[in-house]
């Protein structure tokens, strides 16, 4: 299943990691290729293997999952880092999202949910339950620190990296901003990628968390980006 999405469990494997391969079986294009103990083993895995998304138990790991999240953004880049609790939006989840995070899922949802949420995250969508958006959005306001950085960062953006992160940060995904502005999903991803390296943060929920404080779009009441099935169900 190369062509497919590539699945790496870290932390609590032998309950996630088979009850996921069972549930897709076919249904979705994805395959779990392991799973691993501790963030050693899922670097060692990642850096040999090509990993498309890394699902870190937070409940399992506590806050060393949260460096694990820190430690697989940089070793491994390509790979999607998706939070997965059994608990609603608490400090961890927070720290889980500024270590760069693409989101976070609660395992109450279900292994067909999470499966959902994988192919959000790999479209590099922004994932997390509705309900904790305003809770956590708001924890990310208070706890990041505003660099020097980040108070010139966007005069550094282009016309067209500020024109995206204005549509993210309007709620739109990536594929209906490609469509807003005539260009492809593709070339969406790669100023994405150039707007957080610019703003010096981690994830898209921090870029949005920056658009928003600065003005540049209100906070949408509904749900962010195009995973909005998997937020209002959330």
């Amino acid at each position: 299943m190369d062509a497919g999405v590539r699945v790496l469990v870290v932390g609590d494997g032998e309950t996630i990691a088979p009850g996921l391969s069972r549930h897709v079986n076919g249904r979705f294009d994805l395959s779990v290729v392991g799973s691993a103990a501790d963030v050693e083993a899922a670097i060692r895995l990642c850096t040999t293997n090509r990993i498309d998304v890394v699902l870190v138990d937070l409940d399992s790991l506590g806050r060393a999952g949260v460096d694990a999240i820190r430690r697989l953004r940089s070793e491994c880049p390509e790979a999607k880092v998706i939070a997965l609790t059994a608990n609603e939006a608490t400090e961890l989840i927070v720290e889980a999202l500024t270590a760069g995070a693409s989101g976070y899922a609660q395992k109450s949802n279900g292994i067909e949910r999470l499966a959902e949420v994988i192919g959000y995250a790999v479209g590099g969508e922004v994932v997390m339950p509705e309900a904790d958006l305003v809770h956590v959005l708001n924890e990310l306001h208070r706890t990041r620190t505003r660099s020097q950085v980040q108070e010139r960062a966007l005069e550094r953006l282009t016309a067209r990296e500020m024109d995206i992160l204005r549509e993210l940060a309007a709620g739109r995904g990536t594929g209906e901003t490609a469509e807003v502005l005539g260009i492809s999903p593709l070339t969406v991803q790669s100023h994405v990628k150039h707007i957080l390296a610019k703003l010096g943060v981690h994830s898209k929920v921090e870029a949005v968390t920056l658009a928003w404080r600065e003005g540049l779009a209100p906070i949408p009441s509904g749900p962010v980006g195009a995973a909005r099935a998997q937020l209002r169900g959330g």
